[in-house]
């Protein structure tokens, strides 16, 4: 543990260091088998429901139906992981998802008693992922963290990939032979945390509870009333508003302009795909091969860069041009969001990051759900090209004037260093010296 107590190098962290941490290696394996797990789920459920009804819209449902604990209670949910240790939360978690997926497989389960059981499985993602991400500062110090959020985000697109091809051969053979696959993922991933991890105490002690409610209102006032997080909020929120239009538009644009040269279903795929295998590249070039200085002074021009990929869009091109497009946007999106992350939870105080994870979750599914469904709405009157090249245009816009207004130096570091003494205040006997500070980063933003 001493080691991981040195400053780290001026130098970007590299791969070695990061997965040198115990801890961050039990927590990469678990997260890594349950989003695979999740996606196979996902595809085995879809086409469960489908042939089940025969209803296109019911396995939409089936499909939607894990969007809604973030939109309903995704803020409240990731409150009660500050309650609770981080470890146990996870563990526990991970067993009830695993049960309700073995319900689920039970060959014969009425559709309405699936989406039921899913959407309970569901429940338990948001303070599962709250308590992971609370914890991610109190493994990896500095640049560390940054390195680490990187490799997570990458890893979490081609699980996404892995996951659907995956899921969609298996379900196609044995529904519940896939289904069974995620409900051992979950148990999996319950043992790797449990001996993995090491226990913390709650980082919110029983004297100092309050309602529920109250506790997550904190969140969004903290959050909101803070210049930098709500900076990096706004810029969070954007490249999302963006980048997830050519995803949810494929279908409608691949079967719009496939040619001769590609059917409607590679176009539709290729398109899907591209975002995150940019987004896969960019992750991992910029976490390892450009320093810490560099990626955080990038962050504002690639703020405005990434909805500028989408922009040429407007000129009508084909379905293989538009996936190098949307993969240029989401290389651009992988060099903002493992930055922002990491300069995000430094600036938060410890016994608050569960509840601002929630926040920026729910955010980003509420800002994603709504671009597709604004999108695919002005589709319906306009043409798909015109639609995603203004609507990109006009995120260029905005990118640059929430760029313009970014905190300047003196202003961040001056939050950073309010949070570390927030942190050091309020360390619990349980946690090892340093390990209950976020280090600060050693190069502000300029």
């Amino acid at each position: 543990m001493v080691s991981d107590e040195r400053p780290p190098p001026e130098g970007p962290a590299t791969f070695r260091e990061v997965f040198a941490q115990g801890e961050y290696r039990a927590i990469f394996l678990a997260n890594t088998l349950t989003w695979i797990g999740d996606y196979v789920a996902k595809a085995a459920v879809t086409l469960l429901v489908y042939k089940e009804t025969d209803s296109v819209a019911l396995s939409a449902a089936a499909f939607a139906v894990s969007y809604l604990p973030w939109l309903i209670g995704g803020p409240l949910l990731a409150t009660i992981a500050e309650r609770h240790r981080y470890r146990q939360i996870m563990v526990i978690c991970d067993l009830i998802r695993m049960a309700l997926m073995l319900l689920i497989a039970i060959p014969g389960m009425p559709v309405p008693l699936i989406l039921a059981l899913l959407f309970a499985t569901t429940l338990a993602n948001p303070p599962s992922q709250a308590a992971r991400s609370a914890l991610m500062p109190l493994i990896l110090p500095g640049d560390r963290l940054v390195v680490g959020l990187s490799i997570n985000a990458s890893v979490g697109q081609a699980a996404q990939v892995v996951g659907y091809l995956l899921g969609a051969a298996v379900a196609t053979v044995n529904t519940t032979a896939a289904l069974l696959m995620n409900a051992t993922a979950f148990a999996v991933s319950a043992v790797l945390v449990r001996f993995g991890t090491r226990d913390r105490a709650p980082a919110i002690a029983g004297e100092q509870r309050r309602h529920l409610l109250r506790e997550t209102a904190e969140g969004f006032r903290l959050v909101f009333r803070t210049p930098v997080l709500r900076a990096i909020a706004i810029l969070v929120f954007g490249a999302m508003l963006c980048s997830i239009v050519p995803e949810g538009l494929a279908a409608a644009w691949a079967n719009e302009r496939a040619d001769g040269g590609m059917n409607a279903g590679m176009a539709q795929a290729l398109i899907m795909a591209s975002s995150p295998v940019g987004f896969i590249l960019g992750g991992l070039m910029m976490g390892r091969a450009v320093a810490p200085s560099r990626r955080i002074a990038l962050l504002r021009p690639l703020a405005v860069i990434a909805p500028l990929m989408l922009v040429p869009s407007l000129l009508d091109p084909p379905p293989a041009v538009v996936a190098l497009l949307a993969a240029a946007c989401g290389f651009a999106v992988a060099g903002i969001m493992p930055v922002a992350n990491g300069l995000f939870v430094q600036a938060l105080p410890h016994g608050y990051r569960a509840r601002a994870f929630g926040v920026m979750a729910t955010g980003v599914q509420v800002i994603q759900g709504a671009a597709v469904l604004a999108t695919g709405l002005l589709a319906e009157h306009y043409p798909i090209p015109i639609v995603v090249g203004l609507w990109s245009a006009a995120g260029v816009v905005l990118m640059a004037f929430v760029a313009r207004r970014w905190p300047d130096a003196q202003t961040v570091e001056a939050t950073v260093e309010a949070a570390r003494a927030s942190s050091a205040g309020s360390a619990t006997p349980s946690e090892e010296p340093g390990q209950g500070n976020v280090d600060r980063p050693r190069h502000a933003v300029t």
